[in-house]
């Protein structure tokens, strides 16, 4: 698809591939202290990149199908079960033996702050190309294609091959400093890019400190130079940068207490999304996004369950 071209179209689905797990997250009530228990906080919840996108999506009334793996287990149940219930159309979520349902785990400072994740996303390796092949009629049904770093190599490429036939744009988020560069031989392909400071760095060969706003904007425009018509690059506390060919700009991050950072890129994503299907402005659907993200950062879980426009809009960054 050529990307100067994209005519929004909200009342189809927005399709979106990728991970889906159970978040673990633990807050510590003190100070992290090595080889031994640290008395904490800790909540179970459904997550994964793409599907904290679909489920924020589906919140906001935008039609969304799922294309994600899980096992044939407890938690696989409850995942299906609940982005159900949250409007995802789940049809073409895959169920594996072979792997348990992914999972993450993440340890959370008392200020709200990631001490370090691991992840076992084993089970979205058995999201082939060939299976995806055989769901090619969903891209030419969706209005976009999201999809996440999680993808294996061979799967992200056969799915951005079947969006550009599809002449929907693609919109990608690179997930992860280990995952990012999976996306780089496609960087002239995609329609959007999220990614957070690290991720821009590994894929724009720069550090970037996120309190340094001139090298976020740095890195956004770089990333535009190769070929993303818009890229985001999200700072955390410190705001969010972004560019196109024609504009670039800043929104500041909106104070507020963190009581989980988990899922708050993915809300943001998800009203970005939200808001260029329905016509918004760019600027506009960053400051949706910034306001989607703080709701996020201020619930124990990856997506607000009771999430709306009106949420949104209460917290608007003017």
């Amino acid at each position: 698809m050529d990307n100067e071209t994209f005519s929004p179209c909200p009342d189809a689905p927005v399709l979106v591939i990728g991970a889906a797990g159970v978040d673990i997250v633990g807050t510590l009530k003190g100070e992290l202290r090595l080889e031994t228990s640290n008395p904490s906080q800790i909540r179970t919840s459904f997550g994964g990149v793409s599907r904290n996108v679909a489920e924020n999506l589906a919140r906001l009334g935008q039609p969304v199908r799922l294309v994600t793996v899980v096992g044939t287990d407890h938690e696989g149940d409850g995942l299906v079960r609940e982005a159900g219930l949250a409007g995802v159309d789940i049809c073409a979520i895959l169920r594996t033996p072979d792997w348990p349902t992914g999972a993450y785990l993440a340890v959370v400072n008392s200020k709200g702050e990631r001490q370090f994740g691991l992840d076992d996303m084993r089970a979205i390796n058995t999201l082939s190309p060939e299976y995806l092949q055989e769901k090619a009629d969903l891209f030419k049904e969706a209005s976009m294609l999201f999809l996440d770093a999680n993808l294996s190599k061979e799967s992200i490429r056969k799915a951005i091959t079947l969006a550009q036939r599809a002449h929907i744009p693609i919109c990608a988020d690179p997930t992860s400093t280990a995952l990012a560069n999976r996306l780089r031989p496609h960087l002239s392909k995609l329609y959007l890019i999220t990614p957070n400071s690290a991720e821009a760095g590994i894929l724009c060969d720069q550090t970037i400190d996120p309190s340094r706003r001139r090298q976020a904007m740095a890195a956004a425009k770089s990333l535009v130079s190769q070929g993303v018509k818009i890229a985001i690059v999200t700072l955390a506390k410190f705001g969010v940068c972004y560019a196109t060919a024609e504009t670039s700009g800043f929104v500041p991050a909106i104070r507020t207490e963190i009581v989980d950072p988990t899922g708050g890129g993915d809300a943001l994503t998800a009203a970005v999304l939200f808001a260029l299907l329905n016509g918004m402005p760019l600027d506009d659907a960053i400051r949706l996004g910034v306001s989607a993200a703080t709701l996020s950062l201020r619930y124990p879980s990856a997506v607000v369950p009771d999430l709306t426009l009106e949420k949104l809009y209460d917290k608007l960054v003017i």
